[in-house]
């Protein structure tokens, strides 16, 4: 079993959406049962909170489902999940400041880093204080890390067998 958590900074725009995408994608390939999915905040803003309306519109409209409850990390995340997939560099950054150890350090990845064409370092952008098309953007965005993710993961799914 493979475990992901996505981070974002409150759990309710960006990270609820990239856990909906994969969910949605593991089904598809037939992996939901052998890679677990989760995601949380490195805030307590929205703790309880469902994803921010515009995105559960966005990821309906698309054949999706944002259906997580948000969540903030904490320290035991990093013994539970295999990677936690930041946003953006600030995420890095909370990550690394509640990771316990080194080893704990090394499970951080920019979730951009599995997008074969986004540039060094991409981010994620934050859609809150935008507009609908922002939420759109971070999808497309999200959809298309997951996917490379997914590649990923399924060669060492493959390999494991």
């Amino acid at each position: 079993m493979i475990r992901l958590c996505f981070v974002c900074l409150g759990n309710i725009c960006r990270s609820p959406t990239a856990e909906g995408i994969m969910r949605h994608l593991l089904r598809e390939e037939g992996l939901d049962g052998r890679v677990e999915v989760d995601s949380a905040g490195t805030g307590g803003w929205h703790v309880g909170e469902r994803a921010d309306p515009r995105a559960r519109e966005t990821a309906r409209a698309r054949g999706f489902t944002l259906d997580s409850r948000a969540r903030q990390v904490t320290p035991s995340d990093f013994a539970r999940f295999d990677y936690l997939l930041a946003m953006d560099r600030a995420n890095v950054r909370a990550l690394e400041a509640l990771a316990p150890d080194t080893a704990a350090r090394a499970k951080i990845r920019l979730l951009r880093s599995f997008d074969a064409d986004a540039p060094a370092g991409a981010e994620v952008p934050d859609p809150y204080y935008g507009g609908d098309d922002g939420f759109e953007q971070v999808f497309d965005i999200c959809e298309a890390a997951c996917r490379g993710l997914l590649a990923q993961l399924r060669e060492g799914l493959e390999r494991a067998r």
